[in-house]
């Protein structure tokens, strides 16, 4: 009952329905029993690099992801992890140590292409690209899908424990605004360490673009992210606020849709937990982003990887990563087969309607003004100094 209930939290701010983003299963949906499984290519299979290096988000793949792939291709896959798109740029930039494969979000993928740090795909290699929703390819950040093609993707909003939050703001109040997370009576709120989104979300609430360039309109939100992180922050936090909400160590966070859902189904599995968990997105707007595979300059093993790009983009490949990660799938034909997890495909808030759609952002990479993004970089850096966590 604790992941029917989640799931109807969920559906509280906003409306059902399907999206240019989530297209709906189509007539011909072809049956999931005549999906043939991955088969690794003969000239993979007969490499002499057996070895494949991962940089990736930490919860990012199904428990099987990995191991499935290596007894297919005989490889042996090494995967390490990073907490933010900074963290990312920042370790590539200082040079490639051996990393075939990383994923990187929309705005980084900007800046990595404008930079010279990834790899054209060679989309031969690729096969299984054509599974991918069209919505989601040639999008700005990497137009043709030259370097990239989309993993996962989704929102930023509030994740809480619905009891505590109860406890304190009351009974009736229903999870709706960024207002409700800033204004938090309590210490006990978590952000995001993402500077493009926080700010992006204080941009809007005080009137302005949330990609805005301007230097005045970018201070007058740190001031006000500030202003309110000194009352009740606890931790910023590099992707792991779930585990701090999990711990009893905050009752609000700003996070990843999808790691709220694994905070809450993992707790529907253990007998002992009783808490229950839900995620809002604001009503005032979020940041809209698309997770990417892609290989940074320098990778020693271009052809394993993209195998191992072709194996993700498989449908029941790529439907398990989803289901287990709670993110949403940008693979059609995943969909179409009926791969995924039904509660899942149907959430508005993994799905988000066309509406709620119109009402998110997406973050520009300014490629062309770097300062631009240095100095967001360098207000974000003041604010945590300020905030003092």
């Amino acid at each position: 009952m604790k992941r029917l209930y989640l799931l109807l939290i969920l559906g509280v701010v906003l409306l059902l329905g399907t999206t240019a983003l989530a297209q709906e299963a189509t007539p011909e949906a072809t049956a999931a029993a005549d999906i043939e499984p991955w088969v690794c290519p003969e000239d993979v299979l007969n490499l002499e690099n057996k070895a494949l290096n991962v940089l990736n988000w930490a919860t990012y793949v199904a428990e099987d992801t990995i191991p499935n792939f290596e007894a297919a291709c005989g490889v042996t896959v090494t995967t390490d992890f990073f907490g933010s798109n900074e963290e990312l740029l920042s370790r590539l930039r200082a040079g490639n140590p051996g990393f075939d494969i990383v994923v990187p979000s929309d705005f980084a993928v900007g800046q990595m292409i404008a930079e010279g740090l990834l790899e054209p795909l060679t989309k031969e290699n690729i096969p299984n690209i054509v599974n991918l929703n069209p919505a989601l390819m040639d999008r700005e950040y990497d137009p043709g899908n030259v370097y990239t093609v989309p993993y996962q993707w989704g929102t930023i909003g509030i994740g809480y424990n619905v009891e505590a939050v109860k406890q304190v703001l009351g009974e009736d109040v229903e999870i709706t605004s960024w207002n409700q997370i800033f204004d938090y009576p309590q210490p006990r709120v978590a952000w995001l360490d993402d500077p493009r989104s926080m700010l992006g979300v204080a941009l809007i609430m005080n009137g302005f673009d949330p990609n805005s360039t301007n230097p005045d309109e970018i201070q007058q939100a740190t001031d006000y992210l500030i202003e309110k992180g000194r009352n009740n922050v606890v931790r910023i936090a590099a992707d792991d606020g779930q585990e701090l909400l999990a711990r009893g160590e905050a009752d609000m966070v700003v996070e990843y849709m999808g790691d709220i859902f694994q905070v809450a189904l993992a707790c529907e599995e253990d007998p002992n937990c009783t808490t229950e968990y839900a995620y809002a997105l604001p009503e005032e707007g979020s940041n809209l982003w698309v997770d990417n595979l892609a290989i940074p300059v320098g990778a020693q093993n271009q052809r394993l990887a993209e195998a191992f790009i072709d194996y993700i983009l498989h449908p029941q490949v790529g439907a398990d990563i989803s289901n287990y990660t709670a993110f949403a799938s940008p693979n059609q034909a995943a969909i179409d087969a009926g791969l995924i997890d039904e509660s899942l495909l149907n959430s508005p808030i993994i799905y988000p309607s066309q509406e709620t759609l119109e009402k998110l952002f997406t973050i520009d990479a300014f490629p062309d003004d770097p300062d631009v993004q240095q100095y967001y970089n360098d207000a974000w850096d003041m604010l945590k100094i300020q905030v003092g966590r």
